[in-house]
């Protein structure tokens, strides 16, 4: 058997002959010149691409974007720059052009050899560097559109991929940012929400900025402005989720936006954030850090920034709790639940037990109360009306509510007393200055310790604003004439998918609000960490989603964007996040701003 010495001189005799047919000028045979013309690998002048456009493996076009095979042959000089994401462009004889991402990237042998011996091994240790040129770089080519010329207005267009490119077409980078605006259908005015970036890293062209900006529609061209078509904001802690979700929102906020309502007007929309760890009324404020300098690009790129100063945090009442903080300089408005709001919503004070018979007892019980009580009645009139035994046997003579029935929703109505009718002007009485065109609402429940009680704020508060927008006969004008953005962080504790009677009337409310919200100017924007427990049936009408770092497979697998960016997520830092909204553009990596445009501690 052949030892370790015996290759090194097998290896020290081939280099000897690799010399000897050099020397001869030929292949080595017999000294004799070849006849072949030598050509010259690096011709005269600079590469006017990356690569070409490859056939050995096949090159087609189909309407299955499966069955597509394109692929490029990238020359050695370019192999270090190449990623995979990255945008190409390849040209057609008539001008048009092939918009690609790279989705695939491939080593292959130049030549037939076989480079996994211990020969080649040992030689490629010893040399300094790799010879590129030994090897072929193929890069895969996801064909996304095809950008063309319109006859008629000149204007940059795309379609789909109907054409196939010719064979060792010239391929290079795209770096012109209307070309990779058109490609990736992102629209070039709306609410700004980050810069275009492959790996990480920004996408760079020629223009100045050098950036390109992603917005979403915020038009009528091809339907309802996306804002209306509802947002989910999905990360994990620490991910940049609150900073971002900020920055969008000030983005509605911005002077000039406004929306078109039915009637013809044209009104700046209200924001309604539900805060449960007191940050967004810091928005309220200038962030301190933000330089000069930044201030000045996102002037120019018209991008909102600053404290916006019509920020009010609207502070439930409940119980002995006390709202304190420092963190911000935004007035505070103290309110409280009025017991008659839950003559229309009876699951706010049904709890999560009550099944359909305890549920239409209640349902009987509230109504023969307020044809008693009138919208004045109060929640301890109520827990009075329910302790009089009377009432109990009379309900369970007549065959309306059995006598466990009943006492199965006495036991569960209690422990409200600290949530309605507290010592504050009811929320009823102050919708003129709750839903504010060009206003910033913030409601923070971080003062409350009480989970249940700051369950039902929030419910009670989102379902005021969901029932005057979807009626036809409002009881509140300025929440049906105004367009309203209904912010929820932490969406996953209020919007889950459960059994229980109330989970179920809850989540109807709010499917109907999102199937609706587009033609009543009400948009949700739903800010969580658990996509995968927000229920389904509202999910669905997300338009747009946002993800950010999370690193629960589940909750990845929920959000429903393309696989090639799925497996980014768990390795995306903070600030960076894929979109996918279909309706505005391909789906793309983003990377947010890495200032806050408001105070954000």
């Amino acid at each position: 058997m052949a030892n370790l010495d015996d290759f090194e001189a097998f290896e020290g005799d081939a280099d000897d002959a690799d010399a000897s047919a050099s020397n001869n000028g030929g292949d080595g045979d017999d000294g004799v010149e070849d006849d072949f013309e030598t050509v010259d690998a690096d011709p005269a002048g600079s590469d006017r691409g990356v690569g070409t456009v490859a056939v050995s493996q096949g090159l087609r076009i189909a309407e299955d974007s499966d069955d597509s095979c394109v692929r490029a042959y990238i020359t050695a000089g370019n192999r270090s720059s190449i990623r995979i994401g990255k945008y190409l462009l390849v040209p057609y004889p008539d001008g048009e052009r092939l918009f690609a991402r790279i989705a695939g990237l491939e080593y292959a042998q130049e030549f037939h050899a076989d480079d996994a011996t211990e020969i080649h091994a040992r030689r490629a240790m010893r040399q300094d560097g790799i010879d590129e040129a030994d090897y072929k770089f193929l890069a895969d080519l996801e064909a996304l559109a095809v950008l063309y010329q319109d006859d008629a207005d000149g204007e940059l267009k795309r379609r789909m991929t109907d054409r196939v490119p010719k064979p060792q077409t010239v391929v290079r980078e795209a770096t012109d940012t209307g070309e990779i605006k058109t490609g990736l259908k992102i629209p070039d005015d709306g609410v700004f929400l980050g810069h275009l970036s492959v790996g990480g890293e920004k996408v760079r062209t020629s223009a100045e900025p050098p950036t390109i900006d992603y917005r979403l529609k915020d038009d009528y061209e091809d339907g309802d402005p996306l804002a209306f078509r509802h947002t989910l904001v999905a990360g994990g802690t620490g991910s940049g989720k609150t900073h971002t979700a900020k920055n969008l929102l000030r983005q509605f906020l911005a002077e000039d936006r406004t929306y078109r309502m039915d009637d013809g007007r044209s009104v700046r929309p209200a924001v309604v954030q539900f805060d449960p760890q007191d940050e967004y009324a810091q928005m309220h404020d200038d962030n301190e850090d933000l330089a000069d300098a930044d201030a000045r690009r996102y002037e120019r790129e018209g991008i909102a920034h600053g404290g916006h100063d019509d920020t009010i945090a609207f502070v439930p009442k409940v119980g002995d709790a006390t709202y304190a903080t420092d963190d911000h300089r935004a007035e505070q408005v103290e309110f409280t639940i009025p017991f008659s709001m839950v003559r229309s919503n009876e699951w706010l004070v049904a709890g999560g037990g009550l099944n359909d018979n305890q549920y239409n007892g209640l349902r009987l019980l509230l109504d023969r109360f307020f044809d008693q009580h009138g919208n004045g009645g109060t929640y301890q009139q109520f827990m009075t009306f329910l302790d009089d035994p009377a009432l109990r046997e009379e309900l369970d003579e007549g065959g309306h509510v059995h006598e466990a029935t009943f006492d199965a929703i006495h036991r569960r109505v209690r422990g409200f007393g600290n949530v309605f009718d507290q010592d504050a002007r009811p929320i009823t009485d102050q919708i003129e200055r709750f839903v504010r065109p060009g206003g910033m609402t913030v409601v923070p429940t971080y003062h409350i310790n009480d989970t249940r009680a700051a369950e039902t704020v929030v419910l009670a508060v989102s379902s005021l604003l969901v029932d005057q927008k979807l009626s036809n006969d409002p009881l509140y004008d300025r929440i049906k004439r105004t367009p309203v953005v209904l912010g929820m962080d932490e969406a996953h504790n209020f919007l889950t998918d459960a059994e229980s009677t109330q989970a179920r009337r809850v989540i109807g409310k709010f499917t109907d609000a999102a199937k609706q919200g587009r033609k009543e100017r009400l948009g949700l924007f739903l800010i969580t960490q658990d996509p995968q427990d927000i229920a389904d049936s509202v999910f669905k009408q997300i338009n747009t989603t946002l993800v950010l770092n999370l690193g629960d497979e589940d909750a990845i697998k929920s959000v429903n964007i393309p696989a090639n960016l799925e497996s980014k997520v768990p390795y995306m830092e903070k600030g960076q996040m894929v979109v996918y909204s279909p309706d505005n553009s391909e789906p793309v990596e983003l990377i947010g701003l890495s200032n806050c445009v408001t105070k954000h501690s």
